[in-house]
This record gives C-alpha cells, sequence and structure tokens, in this order.
C-alpha cells in the first residue's frame, strides 16, 4: 500500500482506490484501453465528454459522444418518455447506447474490452427556471469481458446558484461515476464515497443508488440507502416496501405524507395504533379528500450502532422486521424535526403529518435543543410548521401519578405557552383521542428483554407479521420460546 501525498485516500496496489483528481481518472481511464464505450448526454453540455478530451488520450475510451437537445431528435433517438429528465429517459438511454457498442463493437473488440455506456439526463438553474438543479446519471457496463451487463443509476441535486458551476459539478460527477463504476465496484464503500470527490456535500447531493447485475450479486441492494445516509452523500435516503432504493421526490411528488419517527426496536401494536389513529384524521383533512397520502417510517441513523463494523447488520435486521408494516422506510440523518419537515417539504406540495408521542412533543418545546440557532425555538418552530405542517400527539401515562397527558394537557415552559397554545387552537398541534392506553402501556426495554429470554410474552405486544419477522431472522437476539421455570421469568413485568 502505498499513499499519494496529492490525494486523500489511501491507494490499492493497482493504484485506483487513491486516484481523486478528475483530470487524472480522466487520464487513467484513457490509458486503459480495456474499458470503452460510449457517452451520451442530455440538459447541460457535453460537460463529462469535455473532461476525457481534455485529459488527452481519449480515443482509448470514448467511441462516441453525443447529445440531442431537441426533443423530436430525442424521442426518434430514446423513443417517448413523460418527462425528459427522469430515470425511464435515462434507462432508455442506457438500453440503446449499450445495444448499439456490442452491436457494432462486440465481434471485433469484445476479447480485449470491457464497454460500457454513460447517460445522463439533467436540468440546470436556468434564466426560465428557479429550481434547484437535478438529474440522473448512469452507466452500464461490463465488470469483465464477456460478462453479462451491470450497472449503476443515480439521482443527483446540484446545489450551486450558478448554472456555470453545476455543469461544472456534472461533469466531475461524471467522471466519478465512470471510474468508480469501471474500477472500484469491487468495493462498493470506496465506488460510493468516490462519487464526491473534487466537490463535496456543498455542491452534490446523491439522494438515491441503484446497482444491478453481476458485479454486484453479492450485496443486499438496501445497505446502499444506509451508505448514501453515512458517507453523507446525502441527508436522507429511502426503500420501498419491496426493499428497493428509490428516488424520494418520484416517490413523494405531490401526495400527502404522514411520518411516523422512531427506533421501531421493535415496531409494536402502539406504533401501529398511534398511526392508524392519525392516519384516519390526517385523512379526514378536507385537503386530503380523494388523495392516497404517502405513509413513511423514519429511522434516525442516531438510532443505530455507533460501532460501523455491527451498523449494517443491525440496519438490516430494523428493516427486515419494519417492512412487515408494508411502508417505506426513510433513513436519515436529521435529527431535528425541523429539518425532516423541510427535507419532505421539498418534495410535495400537499399536506404534512407527523405522528409522535406527548413525551416526543414535549421535547419539541424544549430550549436547550435550540440553544445554536439564532432564534433559537421560535426560529425552529416557525420552520417547522412554515408549510401548514401538522403534528399529532398521541397521549402518555404519567408513571407518577398515573395521570393521561394529552396533546391538550401537556404543560411547556411558561414562556412558550402561548406559543404552544397558537399552534394548537390553530390545529397545527392536534391530540390523537385513544380510549386503548392501557392496553399499549408497557415498558420498550421490558419487550426486548422478552424476546432475547424467549418466554413469548413479548408476542401479545406486536402484530402478528412483526412476531413472524422477528422469528425468522431472529431479530433483537431472539430465543425460541422457552416455559416458565419455579417463576424464574416473574422479574419480567409490562407496565
Amino acid at each position: 500500500m502505498t499513499t499519494d501525498p496529492t490525494v486523500s485516500r489511501v491507494a490499492s496496489p493497482d493504484g485506483q482506490l487513491g486516484i481523486t483528481d478528475t483530470a487524472q481518472k480522466a487520464f487513467q481511464l484513457n490509458l486503459d484501453t480495456a474499458v470503452y464505450g460510449t457517452l451520451a448526454e442530455i440538459g447541460a453540455g457535453q460537460e463529462v465528454a469535455r473532461w476525457f478530451f481534455r485529459a488527452g488520450g481519449a480515443s482509448g475510451t470514448v467511441a462516441k459522444t453525443m447529445s440531442a437537445y431537441d426533443m423530436k431528435f430525442s424521442d426518434e433517438i430514446y423513443g417517448s418518455a413523460q418527462r425528459y429528465v427522469s430515470r425511464e429517459r435515462l434507462e432508455g438511454m442506457l438500453e440503446r447506447e449499450y445495444g448499439l457498442i456490442l452491436d457494432r463493437l462486440q465481434r471485433e473488440r469484445g476479447a480485449e474490452c470491457r464497454f460500457f455506456a454513460f447517460a445522463n439526463t439533467v436540468a440546470t438553474t436556468s434564466f426560465k427556471r428557479d429550481t434547484a438543479g437535478h438529474g440522473w446519471m448512469g452507466i452500464r457496463f461490463q465488470h469483465e469481458s464477456h460478462a453479462a451487463p451491470s450497472e449503476v443509476i443515480v439521482h443527483l441535486r446540484l446545489l450551486d446558484s450558478d448554472t456555470l458551476r453545476q455543469q461544472d459539478t456534472l461533469g466531475v460527477a461524471g467522471v466519478n461515476l465512470i471510474f468508480a463504476a469501471t474500477k472500484l465496484f469491487k468495493n462498493v464503500d470506496a465506488m460510493m464515497e468516490s462519487l464526491l470527490d473534487g466537490l463535496g456535500p456543498d455542491r452534490l447531493e446523491v439522494d438515491m443508488i441503484h446497482v444491478a447485475g453481476p458485479a454486484f450479486d453479492h450485496l443486499d441492494k438496501r445497505l446502499l440507502a444506509l451508505q448514501l445516509v453515512k458517507l453523507g452523500l446525502t441527508k436522507a435516503a429511502m426503500f420501498d416496501t419491496k426493499g428497493r432504493v428509490v428516488q424520494p421526490a418520484e416517490m413523494l411528488y405531490r401526495r400527502p405524507v404522514i411520518v411516523e419517527r422512531g427506533t421501531f426496536c421493535p415496531p409494536t401494536k402502539l406504533h401501529v395504533h398511534m398511526l392508524e389513529q392519525a392516519l384516519d384524521q390526517f385523512q379526514s383533512l378536507p385537503a386530503n379528500k380523494g388523495k392516497e397520502p404517502v405513509v413513511l417510517l423514519e429511522m434516525n441513523l442516531k438510532n443505530l450502532a455507533s460501532d460501523p463494523e455491527t451498523m449494517p447488520q443491525e440496519f438490516l435486521d430494523h428493516a427486515d422486521v419494519l417492512s412487515g408494516l408494508g411502508h417505506p422506510i426513510l433513513i436519515s440523518n436529521y435529527y431535528r424535526h425541523f429539518r425532516l419537515a423541510n427535507y419532505i417539504s421539498q418534495s410535495t406540495n400537499q399536506a404534512i403529518g407527523f405522528v409522535m408521542g406527548v413525551p416526543g412533543l414535549a421535547e419539541l418545546f424544549e430550549d436547550k435543543y435550540y440553544t445554536d440557532l439564532p432564534g433559537g425555538i421560535l426560529e425552529a418552530v416557525g420552520r417547522m410548521f412554515k408549510n401548514d405542517l401538522i403534528v399529532y400527539g398521541y397521549p402518555t401515562r404519567d408513571r407518577t401519578s398515573q395521570a393521561t397527558i394529552t396533546a391538550e394537557t401537556l404543560e411547556v415552559a411558561p414562556h412558550l405557552r402561548h406559543l404552544y397554545s397558537h399552534l394548537t387552537e390553530n390545529k397545527r398541534i392536534v391530540p390523537i383521542q385513544s380510549d386503548e392506553l392501557e392496553e399499549f402501556d408497557f415498558d420498550a426495554s421490558a419487550l426486548r428483554e422478552s424476546i432475547q429470554r424467549g418466554d413469548g410474552r413479548w408476542e401479545a405486544q406486536v402484530p402478528e407479521s412483526i412476531a413472524d419477522r422477528i422469528k425468522e431472522t431472529q431479530a433483537y437476539g431472539y430465543a425460541k420460546k422457552t416455559p416458565f421455570l419455579n417463576g424464574a421469568n416473574a422479574s419480567l413485568s409490562f407496565r
């Protein structure tokens, strides 16, 4: 192993892992005549191809470059699409370009080359549109000669406000993706981390990544969502009920969204009850009539194991079990509610609801969590509720007095009472009515202990689908049911 002082990573034996400079990546690819393919770009210039031509020796890597800006030309080449900046259009581009290079060069150069087709379709900020730049980028490639194709597809958010800088970001990101897929596919962490080389999270966000094909057969694709957040490529990533990583904006676009945040360790009947009760109230809003809300279950990165070695497996255990509730899962690095609310509001203009217990609602109104904000708690509350977001508060029982505390009777600090009253009176904070509080009154740590001890009592507190998942996956230290012996388990209590 050697270290190049000009780069940030330690070089691998073949020298590839250590390269982070864009021009050097393009030059190294040009020197590698075994990697050969086409580049097709729509929407922001031929920014990726430019790097290869500037580096020199592009004929060693580039068989063809092209752009098709006119919609008629684009449709004639790639087929029609509902939206030109979409995954559908990108996949059409990859399909055609990869097929062409195989048809034309497989017989002549197939034994010595690993072919690829790279494509992007992007909308940058312009004088016609002031929304954030974004786009789809992908590569279909052979990881070895004559192999069936593998692919990497990403969705990008271009964070610069200046169009020229967005174009520059796109070019760098494209070189990074081609280099990562063709050189680093054996090390998925390094492949993903390298997407930000030369850029940083202030210029580029990668909020969705999809991989497929024989180069990635060994990989549990759900880990990609975790790694996007863990490596800082995005603050939040989502996968659907089938475990597929999805682009959040496409799932949330123009749909009402209701979110339940929690550790879900494990998901219980209480979680389901809270969500069902809040969802009934949320759907009854006049603005939501006739609309099907997206129900999101959000897991925060801070609630996963701090040990990097155990975090992936703990995440998969959580995901395996939580998917039994049948809702999309969001993994995020947003510790504060108002930041998550702002993130969701970027993808939908419809109503947003948060579901939480009264203890969580009480924390929302504690000054100590906002000392770093110039406007303190007033700023946080203003940013959270600015889009008419509604918080649904589920009642809790005071352990000392046994009194039931609801969103209406919750006591906040004296200087915040008027603010809290304003939000409740205007139905931005809404109590969840429940007559089943006693039934769901239990201690979460006792529940996990019951799972680990195998006494079977935990099963009454979780939905049947979740109990089945826990048994199948042996999550949370599950032990098979054992009989009570001389009251040995009598100390275990739900309360």
